[in-house]
């Protein structure tokens, strides 16, 4: 079984059992969450596509770690006019398991 979930603006496919990168949430490392922005549920058989959600359908997961990935590197410049600007940006992620979906 697996869902589309909302987080941040971006869309994640969540499986039980794996972990998911989101942008930032505002929670402690081992603290359990449900997140109620389910946008599709599916299993072998049956999908459930919700407009916009799913009524019903949660997802639990566990936040397992909170991180900066990697430097990108943001370079500017200006033909002929001798402009040349560098800025790097490290984005914070927080690694999410999927513990459980479930749809009533």
């Amino acid at each position: 079984m697996y869902a589309i979930i909302r987080s941040g603006g971006h869309q994640y496919r969540a499986e039980v059992g794996k972990t998911v990168d989101v942008e930032k949430l505002p929670f402690d490392v081992n603290q359990s969450i449900e997140i109620s922005d389910v946008l599709l549920v599916g299993d072998d058989d049956n999908t459930v596509i919700g407009r916009p959600y799913v009524e019903g359908a949660s997802v639990k997961a566990t936040v397992v770690d909170q991180f900066r990935g990697e430097k990108i590197i943001v370079f500017h410049y200006r033909q002929r006019n001798n402009l040349r600007k560098t800025n790097g940006h490290r984005q914070y992620y927080t690694r999410l398991r999927i513990d459980d979906i479930s749809v009533k």
